[in-house]
């Protein structure tokens, strides 16, 4: 039976579907389990259905639930890793706990004259050459085998490799060149050993060019097999060759970041000790009515770490410039009887950090927003003076580039917040090219004739992204159906300079009630609903606009990012196999690409991140 004080359905609607790491907790705020998810809200999401599947283990666990944290990651490697370390620092009893406690494995490059390649646990020798850690011992073993494939180093213990008097069945397979039996010289072996150690060590552009370079000639030659052998080696290469995350460029660090969303802040604080993530916790302070990120950085950080115990780090990253900065910086410094550092300007591993940091703040915040939904619903109900919370509202924006693939958007929420599968897109088709006016009456009239043809749910408030002219049409359309006297109209006009929270609020006629304006003040309950509906409407048609404008078009959406022409793309296409390959790699991966500066790995990676 489920815990009926956790609200699984609310929490689910607010979770990304990028990686991660999930804890839950029990009504002492005990971590009680810990998992890790390529998929946040589809993971999270199955331990919540009816399905009969599900274990009395798993049973017990969820009904013990009263509240889930989550952390974002950018790749599932790295939330894998950071499940190992908070499965060790908070012992959850219903997690598998290895008793072992086996560290991270490496890849072993023994000191010989014909050196083999293995698997690594434990003590280092210094003779020997270590290339890791790795997530797991499973990606070792793919890392062998594709080195073992591409340059034909041994694998056999030494003592096989000793006493063999004819090759053995790896050269018959092609897998080695026999130096056991003197079928290849030291100084060759040693060439293979070196391109083998460069690609251990990422260095591995040249060798994947070549292969790009052969792919390309197999596909002339119409050998297509042979090609596509290529191309798996290529992302087998990409795989191995991107970073883990395990450890860093190290450092004791915190991360802090603030974010404010309609009146309501969250700190979130990630703790990289030694260079290893720790693990990350949100703050949500109260009265922070018309306070900014800055000021609730200002404020935070005093009473984080003044007057406390708490294990101080050698630097603090934060996401906000503070003008009190050095003083901070001194009186925490005092607190702590050592030197720290305070700075919000950061490069390489640290933006990475601090990046991520935002990313789970943002996210922590969403995961707030249902225990708000409510009170703004009911302010909603007040401002409109309805008999009781609206059951159904509905909202309506237009996206296009110039005119070039109109796509309409519909988006639907209820008492509790979204409805996801009520969704609906509308490729607009047959008007003038940039007619806002002929589209909007388009998609209403496509989805209200349906509706009642069908006898589906009316909403009960219709809002429009636009001002009166839109609002205008949306009446002549409810008009023709005969719905003008079931369905409330409100438009929201862009504010001036269109700022967010100066909104105008145009409420068309309605059982007997004349048309007016309304300027709400920034604070609203209401008003941030509003906006919250009609940013999802605007969202929803982007995405569904840059989908339609990709097909029009017939090229790889890859170039509708800044920076990226036919030729990157091509490149881009070769080096990971394809577009899936490249929509799933990370940012180290796609930085790895000759060409691809870090910047524009990270805006790649971010454009398919907030297209999913």
């Amino acid at each position: 039976m489920l815990n009926q004080s956790f609200d699984a359905k609310s929490f689910i609607k607010t979770l990304t579907n990028k990686p991660g790491v999930y804890l839950m907790l029990d009504m002492t705020n005990t971590v009680i389990y810990v998992g890790k998810a390529k998929n946040l809200k589809k993971r999270v999401a199955s331990y919540f259905t009816q399905s009969q599947t599900i274990s009395s283990k798993t049973k017990v666990l969820v009904a013990q639930i009263v509240q889930i944290e989550v952390i974002i990651t950018h790749t599932e490697n790295e939330a894998l890793i950071l499940e190992n370390t908070l499965i060790k620092q908070h012992q959850p009893r219903y997690n598998i706990l290895l008793r072992d406690d086996k560290t991270y494995p490496y890849i072993l490059l023994s000191n010989h004259p014909f050196p083999r390649l293995s698997l690594h646990r434990g003590a280092k020798r210094d003779k020997n050459h270590y290339f890791g850690p790795y997530p797991h011992a499973s990606s070792v073993q793919e890392s062998l085998q594709l080195l073992q494939k591409l340059f034909l180093i041994r694998l056999c213990h030494d003592s096989y490799f000793r006493h063999r008097s004819r090759p053995c069945l790896q050269y018959q397979i092609q897998r080695c060149t026999a130096p056991c039996v003197g079928l290849i010289d030291a100084e060759s072996y040693a060439e293979d050993v070196h391109h083998a150690t460069l690609l251990l060590e990422g260095k591995s552009h040249a060798i994947i060019e070549k292969l790009v370079i052969k792919m390309r000639e197999a596909a002339k030659q119409l050998k297509f097999e042979k090609a596509a052998k290529y191309r798996d080696q290529i992302n087998q290469l990409r795989t191995l060759q991107e970073k883990q995350y395990v450890s860093t460029e190290g450092g004791n660090v915190d991360v802090i970041a603030s974010v404010v969303q309609n009146n309501v802040g969250c700190v979130q604080v990630l703790t990289i000790r030694d260079g290893r993530q720790l693990g990350s916790r949100a703050f949500f302070p109260v009265h922070i009515e018309g306070v900014d990120e800055i000021a609730l950085l200002n404020a935070f950080l005093p009473q984080y770490y003044l007057n406390s115990r708490r294990d101080f780090p050698d630097e603090i990253v934060i996401n906000q410039t503070l003008k009190d900065e050095n003083l901070l910086k001194t009186v925490i410094s005092q607190q702590a009887g050592k030197n720290i550092h305070l700075h919000a300007k950061v490069r390489s591993a640290r933006a990475k950090w601090l990046a991520m940091t935002v990313e789970n703040a943002q996210a922590s915040l969403l995961q707030k927003q249902p225990s708000h939904y409510r009170d703004r619903l009911t302010d909603l109900t007040n401002l409109l003076k309805l008999e009781s919370l609206p059951r159904q509202m509905e909202c309506f924006d237009i996206s296009h580039t110039q005119g070039e693939a109109t796509v309409a958007s519909c988006v639907v929420f209820d008492s509790e917040g979204a409805m996801l599968s009520a969704y609906r897109r509308f490729n607009i088709a047959n008007i003038t090219p940039g007619d806002d006016y002929a589209a909007m009456r388009q998609a209403i009239t496509r989805r209200y004739a349906r509706q009642q043809k069908e006898g589906g749910q009316l909403p009960e408030i219709l809002f429009i992204d636009g001002g009166k002219g839109q609002v205008k049409i949306a009446q002549e359309v409810l008009c023709e159906l005969q719905l003008d006297d079931q369905i409330r109209i409100i438009g929201v006009a862009k504010g001036v300079e269109r700022k967010l929270g100066l909104e105008t609020l145009i409420l068309a006629p309605f059982d007997g009630i004349s048309a007016q304006t309304l300027h709400l003040r920034q604070n609203s309950p209401a008003l941030h609903l509003i906006q919250q509906i009609r940013d999802e409407a605007h969202r929803f048609a982007l995405t569904g606009h840059r989908g339609r404008r990709e097909k029009q078009r017939k090229i790889s959406m890859l170039e509708e990012i800044e920076g990226i022409g036919a030729k990157r793309r091509q490149q881009l296409i070769s080096y990971f196999g394809g577009l899936q390959g490249v929509m799933r790699a990370g940012v180290e991966g796609l930085a790895s690409v000759p060409g691809i500066s870090r910047q524009l790995a990270q805006r790649i990676y971010n454009f398919f991140t907030h297209s999913s």
